[in-house]
């Protein structure tokens, strides 16, 4: 994918729940290679927009570009091998198997997906050193805060996205874990040319990122109104 291209384009979007309109024609586009924070309320919609790129909920109207290609025309195992082939996602506590190791964590995707055993076990190793988790001799039950969410980055990056989605990664984190992870995180698109999109309530998180926008009245908007940040 060429840094001129789109890892996501949101087009029009809207969604409704129980009677409230939580967003409303959003429009969005993050390009590979770079990074978008978006920042909100709670209850703005901002888990939703990320439920609705996964395609684990169906939008009311609009289009959802991810790769080029439109997930909302997408269902059942197509939609799945999409999401597998060109997403990833790290969640706010990691979401792993504690009794698993960290290599079988990062593994366990790609095995699902059909990838022979030693390769997918190679390619573990290999994103767990380079992120600085230990790999031998320990369970992911006894690695730290800030080791575990490394993990699940490495394996969000294991079928090598095109598009990276973070709902608050280091909401669960101490000071010094949370800027290493932050480190890693931002330095993927640099690294992959993979989109990056972080939703988060933390300033400065979002930051670090290329683009911040704010979630408000079902719109992304670059700046804040007065009083609803």
């Amino acid at each position: 994918m060429g840094s001129d291209e789109a890892a996501l384009h949101a087009r029009g979007l809207d969604y409704e729940v129980g009677g409230r309109k939580l967003l409303i024609g959003l429009e969005l586009t993050v390009r590979a290679g770079e990074s978008v924070a978006v920042m909100g309320p709670s209850g703005s919609g901002k888990s939703s927009l990320l439920s609705l790129i996964l395609g684990l909920v169906r939008a009311d109207g609009g289009s959802l570009l991810v790769a080029g290609k439109d997930i909302t025309t997408l269902k059942g195992a197509k939609l799945a091998r999409w999401r597998q082939r060109h997403m990833g996602m790290v969640f706010q506590f990691g979401e792993l198997l504690p009794e698993l190791t960290p290599v079988e964590n990062v593994a366990l995707p790609s095995l699902l997906a059909g990838t022979a055993r030693t390769e997918a076990f190679g390619k573990a190793r290999t994103l767990l050193a380079n992120l600085g988790v230990p790999i031998d001799g320990t369970f992911t039950a006894d690695l730290s805060g800030g080791e575990r969410q490394r993990t699940a980055v490495a394996r969000a990056l294991m079928g090598e996205p095109s598009l990276l989605l973070a709902d608050e990664p280091t909401g669960a984190l101490d000071e010094q874990a949370r800027e290493h992870v932050a480190d890693i995180l931002f330095r993927v698109p640099r690294d992959s040319g993979c989109g990056l999109l972080v939703v988060t309530h933390d300033a400065a998180l979002a930051a670090r990122a290329d683009r911040v926008l704010h979630l408000l009245h079902g719109r992304l908007v670059d700046t804040p109104e007065a009083g609803t940040a």
